[in-house]
């Protein structure tokens, strides 16, 4: 059963006029096109396809709103780093992030998908940078992580969780065997919970 029975998706936007209302309480995510974005959303919200997946990376190229219960949104925003795009669409998405982060008063919190055999790249830390001018609290899940050998994921956590310091918390995740999903779905929850301007 999905922990946010109500949960639906509301709409797409490509300008900061598009979005939703500016009320409530809403988590980002983001990540590079391929580290497994919409699988960690479906995981989440522990629903088949929520999120559609993709076999070809850079799908999302609009910010997707979506509602959980209440006034609490999950919200999808463009995956970044590998989709075959023009300059110009990778410059409109770098202005529409900063639209997004800097004028988003109900957004709590961001969570940054990272293929843990990639760790963080320089789009990765773009969006860390985002995020750190505006206070927001940030948690990495290292996706993949059933793709590497026990000791090699400790390795790697480690690695990031060093090279972060306190930028963000960083977890194994892996939407294939679930491995995090409910300290991931904690983390969420405590995001939504926390008040405007924490």
């Amino acid at each position: 059963m999905s922990h946010y029975p109500e949960a639906r998706f509301i709409k797409s936007a490509n300008a900061l006029c598009q979005f939703v209302t500016d009320t409530g309480a809403e988590v980002a995510v983001a990540g590079r096109s391929n580290a497994g974005k919409s699988s960690a959303i479906n995981t989440l919200v522990n629903r088949r396809q929520f999120a559609r997946t993709s076999k070809t990376p850079g799908r999302t190229q609009l910010v997707n709103f979506f509602a959980l219960e209440g006034e609490q949104r999950l919200v999808d925003l463009p995956g970044y780093g590998f989709a075959k795009v023009s300059g110009k669409m990778r410059h409109h998405w770098r202005d529409l992030m900063a639209d997004y982060f800097e004028a988003r008063h109900s957004l709590r919190g961001l969570f940054l998908i990272v293929d843990i055999r990639r760790q963080i790249t320089a789009f990765d830390e773009q969006m860390l940078e985002f995020a750190e001018q505006v206070s927001l609290p940030t948690h990495v899940l290292l996706t993949k992580t059933d793709k590497l050998k026990r000791g090699q994921a400790a390795k790697a956590l480690l690695e990031v969780r060093r090279d972060l310091g306190s930028i963000a918390t960083v977890q194994h995740f892996s939407a294939l065997t679930r491995l995090g999903e409910d300290e991931a779905r904690a983390k969420l929850d405590d995001f939504l919970a926390l008040p405007a301007g924490e």
